[in-house]
C-alpha cells in the first residue's frame, strides 16, 4: 500500500547528502536547536507548519536534551524520507503519543489531525472536522473500545483501512515540503 508513490517521491541521497552538509555547516557544534531547524527551514514560528516541526523534532531528540545531535538528524532524515511503512507507523505512533505513555487518548489524536488538517488540507475539500476525523479514528481502529488507542491496534487498524492509514502515518508530503523549501537555503 502506497509503496510505488513513495518512491516516486522518495529523495535521493545527494539530496540527504546536501542536508547533512547544511547540518556541518549551521550547527558546527554538532547540536540543532528547535529555533535552528525552522531558520533552516524557513518555517515562521506563528505557522502550523512550525508547530509540525517542533513535534517531528521533539519525536528525534531522542535523549530529550533540546537539541537534535547528528546521529539524531541523520536518522530523522533517514526515517522520513526513506523508512519502510512499519517504521514509519511506529514514529508515526510515537509523534502522537504526547505523554509518552504508549497510549493515544482523544486529545493527543486530535492535536496532531488539527496540526495535519491545517497543513495537508486546507486546500482540498475535506467535510470532516479534526474532531469528527478523530471520532472516525477511534471507531475504525480502537478495537477494544477503551477509549485509547495502543501500539498494535494503530498499527493494525492503519494496515486495515487506507483512509486511516494516510491520516495516522502523518503523510503531509514531507518529502516535497523539505525540497522545496531547502532550495531556500544559502
Amino acid at each position: 500500500m502506497g509503496q510505488e508513490e513513495s518512491h516516486t517521491e522518495e529523495m535521493d541521497l545527494a539530496q540527504i547528502q546536501d542536508l547533512c552538509i547544511i547540518f556541518m555547516k549551521e550547527c558546527p557544534s554538532g547540536a540543532l536547536h528547535l529555533h535552528e531547524l525552522k531558520k533552516i527551514f524557513g518555517v515562521p514560528s506563528s505557522s502550523e507548519e512550525s508547530l509540525y516541526v517542533e513535534t517531528i523534532f521533539r519525536s528525534f531528540d531522542t535523549n530529550q536534551d533540546n537539541t537534535l545531535d547528528f546521529l539524531e538528524y541523520v536518522a530523522a532524515l533517514h526515517l522520513i524520507f526513506r523508512g519502510n511503512l512499519e517504521d514509519r507507523l511506529k514514529w508515526s505512533f510515537k509523534m502522537y503519543d504526547k505523554d509518552g505513555n504508549g497510549k493515544l487518548d482523544r486529545q493527543e489524536v486530535k492535536r496532531i489531525i488539527r496540526i495535519i488538517y491545517k497543513i495537508k488540507f486546507q486546500t482540498s475539500s475535506v467535510n470532516m472536522s479534526p474532531s469528527e476525523i478523530c471520532d472516525r479514528i477511534f471507531e475504525l481502529v480502537d478495537q477494544n473500545n477503551d477509549g485509547q488507542i495502543t501500539l498494535s491496534e494503530f498499527m493494525e487498524g492503519a494496515q486495515k483501512d487506507e483512509w486511516v492509514m494516510n491520516l495516522l502515518k502523518l503523510d503531509v508530503n514531507a518529502t516535497s515540503w523539505v525540497t522545496q523549501n531547502s532550495v531556500k537555503l544559502p
